[in-house]
């Protein structure tokens, strides 16, 4: 068996597409997955699974909660190792920062450095970005929410066709220890 997290983009947001927990944990447990969990009310369920196609599971549960709920919702899957090393990876200092301060988007498919030359780095310091593998980090000193760097890099011209979902670092930590296979039955 393999722990996955699974990352719902953009539900419990301002009163739009609600999708209680509970019924997200039930959903995945009637999908046949074992070691249901999930963490805050933004998206994050943690599942293990016999299958090792992320893709597969992604897809699986997009349907599920369309049929379920009634609308589409983006889900990303990765499994626990990838957490751990896209956590591991991070180049900026995370012991020295907030939670709020350092975020990790992570993407559907591969980004390239071309897709983001239109954003000129030094425009926006002290934030910067980092790319990594289907990932990038993003360090906003002020927070997401007052990050104009966030806002350039989420344009759709910059987005377009690819599946992306943010998380903090108090919740990309919490996503790895959820995922670890000795925290499994935590």
């Amino acid at each position: 068996m393999t722990m996955y997290a699974a990352l719902l983009r953009g539900i419990n947001v301002s009163g739009h597409k609600k999708v209680p927990m509970a019924e997200l944990r039930t959903l995945l447990t009637e999908l046949g997955h074992q070691d249901v969990r999930t963490h805050l009310q933004s998206g994050n369920a943690v599942f293990s699974s016999t299958s090792e196609d992320e893709n597969a599971l992604a897809a699986e549960l997009e349907r599920a909660i369309e049929n379920r709920f009634g609308f589409a919702v983006p889900c990303l899957v990765r499994d626990g190792a990838y957490l751990a090393a896209v956590a591991a990876a991070c180049p900026f200092p995370a012991a020295e920062l907030e939670g709020r301060q350092l975020h990790i988007t992570y993407y559907g498919q591969p980004v390239d450095a071309a897709r983001f030359a239109p954003v000129d780095p030094a425009d926006f310091l002290p934030e910067e970005f980092r790319l990594g593998d289907r990932a990038l980090y993003l360090y906003a000193p002020d927070g997401l929410g007052r990050s104009r760097l966030a806002d350039a890099l989420s344009r759709p011209a910059l987005t377009k066709g690819v599946t992306a979902t943010t998380r903090n670092w108090n919740t990309v930590v919490r996503l790895v220890e959820m995922t670890a296979h000795d925290g499994a039955r935590t």
